[in-house]
C-alpha cells in the first residue's frame, strides 16, 4: 500500500472536444492516452480526477445550428450527448464531463478578464477585418476563399495555402469570396481587445526550461520567442456564439479564450457535487499537480497564452502539457474523402473498444511523433499478444482447476522465485506508465506473459493430469500460473479495464489495485472459465472501412 504521506493530488485534463461533429478515432488518441495514465494513477491509491468538457463556441457552432434549423442551445446539448456516449462506450472514465456553455464557464472567463484588465494585460485597439456585407458579419480567415496571392491556386482559405504552403492574411488574397453568402468581401474597421502576452515573456520562458514540456516542444517554442511574441486578439463581433464581455456591448469572448477556462469551469462543476475544495488545485502556492494533455497542433495556446493568462490572473500554472502527435491510418491523413476518417460509432459496432485502446497503448510513448494505425499490424498484435498469449493462460489452466480440483487454488506457488520476478518487474512497469511510456510498458508485459507461457510449456500439466503421484504437483502449476495471469491483469487493468473486471468476476475478486501483487492468490475458490476476448478477424477491418467509404 502506498503510505499516506505520499499520496498525490492530481488533476488531470483532455482537451476540449468541439461540439460541431463526431468524435473519430484521431480524436480517441488523446482521450484513450489520458485515459490510461489516470486509471493508473488510482490503481496506485493517488487521489486523481480526470476533467473534461464540450468546448461548445465560435462561429461555426452559430452556422451549423442555423443550418440544422435549431438553436446553438439545443445542438450543443445534442452533439454533448453524442460525445458523452461514444467517450463512455470507449470505457474513457471521467470523473466529470462538462461544456464550455455553462455558468461556471462564464463565471472564470469574466473573472480571468477582469483581473487581466485590472493588471493592465488588456489592451484596445481598431483593426481592419474582412466583412460580408450580405450575412451582415465579420468574417474568420477560414471563412474566406480565393487564389492564392503567390502561386494562384484556386479555392484557398484565407490564411494559408495548401498548394504551396504560403500563409497571408486575407486582404492578400486574389479574387476573395465568402463561403457564407459568396459576396466578395469588404474591408471594415471594428474595436478589438488584446491580451498582452509578451508582459509574460520572462515568466513563459524560465517556466519552460523548469520542465513542464517535451524537449520536442520546448525548441519549438524558441521558434516563436525568436518571432516575438504577439498580442493576442481575445475578442469577436456580433453576430458571435458566445459568452458578451463584460460593460463591452456586441463584443464577445473568442472561443479560445473560454475554451481552456473550461478546464476550471467543469472542475468547479465537480467541485460543486462533491464537496471538494476548488482552491486547492487551482491557487498558486497549490501543492497539487496539473497535467493537460494536448495533440501538439494546439500547443501554442496550451504552452504560451493559457499558462501566461492563469499567472495574470492569479492561478497556478500546470505541473506539464504533455502532447502527443496526430494519428494516419495505414500511412494515410485522417480524410472523409479517402475513407480514412473511422467515427468512434463506426468502429464500435464491429470491434471491441478495448483492442483499439491496446493498440494505441503499444504504439504510444512521451514524444509528439505521429502514430499510425496499421489494420495488418493491428490485428496481428491483438491476435498474438491479447488472444494468443494473454488470455490463452487462463482457457488453458482453468479447466484442469475447475474439473480435479473443484475450482479451487491451492495454498502455495509451484514457482515462487518465477512469482517474484512478475512482481518486481512492477517497479519498471510503473515507470512506464508514469513517464507516459505506454509502449515500453506493453513490451514488457508481453516479455511476462511469453515467460508465463514458457512455464506452462515446460511443467505440461496435460501430462501431469495423467500422473496419480502428481496431482498435488499439478494443482500448484495451474495455480501459479493463474497468479502470473492474475499479475498481468493488474498491468493491464489502466488499458483494458472492461477484460479486468471480467477477470475479477471469474477469479471471484474484488476490483484489482497495483499492491495486489504482492499477495498471491491461494487458498481461494474460482468460478467457471467463460472466453474472454475474440480474435479480430479481417471481416472486421473490411467492415469497418466499408461502412466509411459509405460516407464520402
Amino acid at each position: 500500500m502506498i503510505n499516506q504521506n505520499n499520496i498525490r493530488r492530481i488533476l488531470v485534463t483532455s482537451a476540449l472536444p468541439y461540439a460541431n461533429g463526431p468524435i473519430h478515432i484521431g480524436h480517441l488518441l488523446e482521450y484513450i492516452q489520458t485515459d490510461i495514465w489516470v486509471r493508473f494513477q488510482k490503481m496506485r491509491g493517488h487521489e486523481c480526477y480526470y476533467i473534461c468538457a464540450d468546448d461548445a463556441h465560435g462561429t461555426p457552432i452559430m452556422l451549423r445550428a442555423e443550418q440544422d434549423k435549431i438553436s446553438p442551445e439545443q445542438l450543443v446539448e445534442q452533439i454533448w450527448q453524442e460525445h458523452r456516449a461514444d467517450f463512455t462506450d470507449f470505457l474513457i472514465d471521467f470523473d466529470n464531463y462538462h461544456s464550455t456553455h455553462s455558468p461556471e464557464n462564464r463565471y472564470y472567463s469574466e473573472l480571468i478578464y477582469q483581473h487581466l484588465s485590472e493588471r493592465g494585460h488588456i489592451s484596445r485597439r481598431t483593426i481592419k477585418q474582412a466583412y460580408d456585407p450580405e450575412r451582415k458579419m465579420f468574417l474568420p480567415d477560414r471563412f474566406i476563399k480565393g487564389e492564392c496571392p503567390f502561386c494562384s491556386a484556386l479555392d484557398q482559405y484565407g490564411d494559408s495555402c495548401e498548394a504551396c504552403g504560403a500563409t497571408y492574411s486575407p486582404a492578400d488574397l486574389k479574387n476573395p469570396h465568402s463561403m457564407l453568402s459568396g459576396a466578395t468581401p469588404v474591408t471594415r474597421e471594428s474595436l478589438h481587445f488584446f491580451f498582452k502576452l509578451s508582459n509574460f515573456e520572462t515568466m513563459l520562458k524560465d517556466w519552460i526550461v523548469s520542465g513542464p514540456v517535451q524537449p520536442q516542444m520546448a525548441n519549438k517554442l524558441k521558434e516563436w520567442f525568436n518571432s516575438g511574441l504577439k498580442e493576442w486578439d481575445i475578442s469577436r463581433d456580433d453576430p458571435y456564439w458566445g459568452f458578451e464581455i463584460p460593460n463591452a456591448p456586441g463584443k464577445y469572448f473568442y472561443v479560445w479564450l473560454d475554451a481552456p477556462i473550461g478546464y476550471m469551469a467543469s472542475f468547479q462543476n465537480y467541485c460543486n457535487r462533491t464537496g471538494i475544495c476548488f482552491d486547492d488545485f487551482w491557487q498558486p502556492d497549490s501543492k497539487a499537480e496539473l497535467y493537460h494533455f494536448i495533440g501538439k497542433d494546439i500547443a501554442y495556446f496550451h504552452i504560451l497564452f493559457w499558462p501566461a493568462e492563469l499567472t495574470g490572473a492569479g492561478f497556478r500554472k500546470p505541473t506539464a502539457v504533455n502532447c502527443h502527435g496526430h494519428l494516419t491510418v495505414d500511412g494515410q491523413k485522417m480524410s472523409k474523402s479517402r475513407g480514412t476518417l473511422i467515427k468512434a460509432r463506426t468502429y464500435l459496432q464491429h470491434l471491441q473498444p478495448e483492442y483499439l485502446r491496446y493498440y494505441f497503448a503499444t504504439k504510444l510513448d512521451d514524444g509528439i511523433d505521429d502514430i499510425d494505425l496499421n489494420f495488418k499490424d493491428f490485428m496481428q498484435r491483438i491476435n498474438s499478444d491479447l488472444v494468443g498469449k494473454l488470455v490463452n493462460i487462463a482457457s488453458r489452466l482453468t479447466g484442469f482447476i475447475t474439473r480435479y480440483f473443484d475450482s479451487h487454488l491451492s495454498d502455495n506457488l509451484a514457482e515462487q522465485e518465477l512469482y517474484t520476478v512478475f512482481v518486481d518487474a512492477g517497479d519498471s512497469i510503473a515507470q512506464a506508465y508514469e513517464q507516459r511510456e505506454f509502449g515500453r510498458a506493453m513490451r514488457e508485459i508481453m516479455v511476462l506473459a511469453d515467460r508465463a507461457n514458457y512455464y506452462i510449456e515446460e511443467k505440461k500439466p496435460w501430462l501431469l493430469v495423467k500422473q496419480a503421484a502428481a496431482e498435488n504437483e499439478l494443482k500448484a502449476v495451474c495455480s501459479t500460473g493463474l497468479n502470473l495471469f492474475r499479475v498481468l491483469t493488474i498491468y493491464l487493468k489502466p488499458v483494458l479495464p472492461h477484460l479486468a473486471i471480467k477477470i475479477e468476476e471469474f477469479m471471484q475478486i474484488p476490483p484489482l489495485h497495483w499492491s495486489d501483487i504482492r499477495n498471491p492468490l491461494l487458498n481461494h475458490t474460482i468460478s467457471e472459465f467463460k472466453p474472454l476476448m475474440q480474435r479480430v478477424e479481417q471481416t472486421h477491418i473490411t467492415a469497418i472501412l466499408s461502412d466509411v467509404g459509405k460516407l464520402k
